[in-house]
This record gives C-alpha cells, structure tokens and sequence, in this order.
C-alpha cells in the first residue's frame, strides 16, 4: 500500500517502467519539458497507475517563448487529465554552479502557479534552501493552496512557515541514512508528508549502484515510523492516505 509521489517515469526503459508499476499502487510520474509531458501522457492512457503531472523543470534554461506558448498550450488541452502541475520550481543547484539571472525563472515559475490556481490543480515544486522562500511568496501571492515540496531540505524558519501555510513535502530514501532529512522528519507533521523515489535519481547508503525503485520507500516508511515512533503499518496507512488525498486519486 505505497504511491510514489515523485518519479521521472519517462526516464526508465520500458520494461523497467513495467516492473515499477508492479511495485507501488500509484506512481505520481512528473515531466521536465514538453517532450516529457507527451511521454508521461502516453504512458498515463495505459496504465491508469500512472497518475500525470505536466511541467517544466527548472535546472535548465529556460525555453524560447514560442516554445513555451507551445507548452502551455498544450498542458490546456491536456488539464483535465492532470493530476498535478509539475515538475515546476527554481534552479537552485544550477546557480550554485554558475550564478543565473532568477527573474526569467520567477516569472515562469509563476506562470505556472496561474495555471495551477486556474485549474485548481496541486502543484510540485523544485525548490530548496533559500529558494524555498521565494516559492513561499509567490505561492501565497498567487493564492496556490496545494503545494507539494518534494525531496525538500531548508532552515527552521521556513519549515514553520511551510506547516502553517499546509504545504505537504516528500522525503526520498535518503532518510535511511542522511542526518539533514531526519531532522525534517522530526519536526514535519506526518500529516503533511509523503513519500518518493525521484527515480531514477540514484541513492547511496543501503541504496549504492542499485537502479531506483518503488520498493526502496518501505526503507523510507521504516524509518519515518522508527522517528515518529508509531508503527510502520500505521505510517505507511497515513502516508498513503495523504497522497491520495492531497492528488485526488
């Protein structure tokens, strides 16, 4: 009884994409560009486990406007069938790298949170750090209510801010073994948690040189319940609820 709450599903071959629908009863597949939106539609029309969040990834650069008229215009067609907007958010490790303009990608970002607030649609967001701010503002800006944090890591005080608001995060099976996200854990509601691979983002720990899966979120499940100090049934019963009600699935 697990959903993965974010996975990259188009990024596994096809048989490997078969043997992870096998392990969880939903997988809440997220896109990095048009070209992703299409994949994960096509995989959503066959498999119905396959719950669709179209988006744009922001550790990259930032379309052409054609392009991203091209995008929106193709996420109309498609809202119905959305569960979420998403992969959206802003380029933290990629201005850690080489610092970047933000305003491009504040401003698309918020673009997006028009879109979600337009089609009362969640909304998953790749913000970290000091980043997490910003998407605070403009989600309170913007109105957007449902907001997803996944794989999230930030100080205390927008931790806080996050709980009030009700913003849910997500934590990977990086919480076998990294102090940073235990900490999280701890003070983060269980209410206001789920649990994702980001597949096939690779993992270390117990995790190291094996292939990204659903079945690595028992290990994230065992140890969230071993920090709340309730029973892995009972964890894994709320986690699980709150997924499916916070995507509507």
């Amino acid at each position: 009884m697990m959903i993965d709450a974010h996975i990259h599903l188009d990024h596994y071959e096809e048989h490997e994409q078969l043997l992870l629908l096998e392990q969880a009863e939903a997988l809440i597949a997220v896109s990095s560009d048009l070209a992703s939106c299409m994949k994960i539609h096509d995989l959503a029309s066959v498999h119905p486990a396959v719950k669709p969040a179209y988006g744009f990834h922001p550790e990259q650069s930032i379309p052409s406007s054609s392009e991203l008229e091209t995008l929106f215009s193709w996420m109309e067609v498609h809202a119905g069938e959305m569960a979420a907007v998403g992969e959206v958010g802003l380029p933290y490790y990629k201005n850690l790298e080489s610092p970047l303009n933000y305003q491009p990608y504040i401003e698309l970002l918020e673009r997006f949170m028009d879109f979600a607030a337009k089609w009362a649609k969640p909304i998953v967001l790749h913000a970290v750090y000091e980043d997490a701010s910003i998407a605070c503002d403009l989600l309170e800006k913007h109105g957007v209510a449902k907001a997803h944090f996944h794989w999230f890591k930030g100080d205390e005080m927008v931790v806080k801010r996050m709980i009030r608001n009700g913003y849910f995060i997500s934590v990977t099976p990086d919480c076998v073994y990294e102090k940073e996200i235990q900490q999280l854990i701890r003070i983060y509601p269980l209410q206001q948690m789920m649990v994702e691979t980001d597949g096939p983002w690779p993992f270390e720990g117990p995790f190291r040189s094996k292939r990204t899966e659903p079945w690595m979120m028992k290990h994230s499940i065992e140890k969230i319940a071993e920090i709340k100090k309730l029973s892995i049934e009972e964890t894994m019963r709320i986690l699980y609820n709150n997924t499916k009600k916070f995507y509507e699935i």
